[in-house]
């Protein structure tokens, strides 16, 4: 679908409307090889090949990006006072509108999926798609099968909400066991507040995978990529 050039420049992170504009009206961005110098002029960013300064744009109408979540940072768009995840991302990656597409804590870590796609995010985040996300965690004392059934039978957090049925497993048990936990919904502090209904704290919290896409392990905390040829189907499988 052909754009403007000026706003196709600036959907892609390489500057700013304003800046893009100067850019074209400098010479400096050519469409087919031509030089094209009308910031109004459209062309079809998928059908072109557009350059900027000899070096051709790698034209992409949306981006997905995988992060692995250190603790201590918000997951949100942007906070003035604090750092955010998007503040982890490298300038390669950066354009408008990018937000994270479902939260963790403050101190959770793990899969956090990044996009400028609020259609994706939408169908990702809704009740009815009822999309696993799975989690581990380290609880401060044992789970057996008592927690297991009532994850099983859905909780009752402190507030009187009824949580979907929940897959509880013992991975590693011990006075701090690790366990594992799928949910299909994602309420605020959902995991603790259901492990808090069974008189259980979670001391540590990482997202491991969102459907049948799994965080990447050989990011580093902190480090993130885009997502690669069906990964984005992936979630919704």
């Amino acid at each position: 679908m052909a754009e403007r050039l000026d706003k196709i420049l600036s959907s892609q992170g390489i500057a700013t409307r304003r800046e893009a504009q100067r850019l074209i009206r400098s010479g400096k961005v050519t469409v087919d090889g031509r030089i094209q110098k009308d910031p109004a002029s459209k062309a079809d960013p998928e059908q072109c090949e557009i350059a900027l300064s000899g070096r051709s744009l790698r034209y992409r109408r949306h981006i997905y990006i995988m992060l692995n979540k250190p603790a201590g940072l918000l997951c949100v768009s942007r906070d003035p006072k604090a750092k955010t995840v998007i503040d982890l991302l490298p300038p390669d990656f950066w354009r408008q509108g990018l937000f994270p597409a479902g939260r963790l804590d403050k101190d959770t870590v793990g899969l956090v999926l990044i996009t400028d796609d609020g259609d994706f995010a939408h169908r990702m985040l809704s009740p009815k798609k009822e999309i696993v996300k799975r989690y581990r965690a380290v609880i401060n004392g044992p789970v057996g099968e008592e927690e297991i059934r009532l994850f099983a039978a859905g909780t009752s957090l402190e507030d009187g909400t009824r949580c979907r049925p929940a897959v509880l497993r013992v991975l590693e048990p011990s006075e701090r066991p690790l366990v594992e936990v799928e949910i299909t919904e994602g309420r605020y502090h959902q995991i603790k507040r259901m492990f808090g209904s069974v008189d259980r704290k979670v001391l540590w919290l990482k997202r491991m995978s969102i459907g049948k896409l799994v965080l990447d392990p050989r990011l580093e905390e902190g480090a993130c990529r885009e997502l690669g040829p069906g990964e984005c189907s992936a979630v919704f499988e």
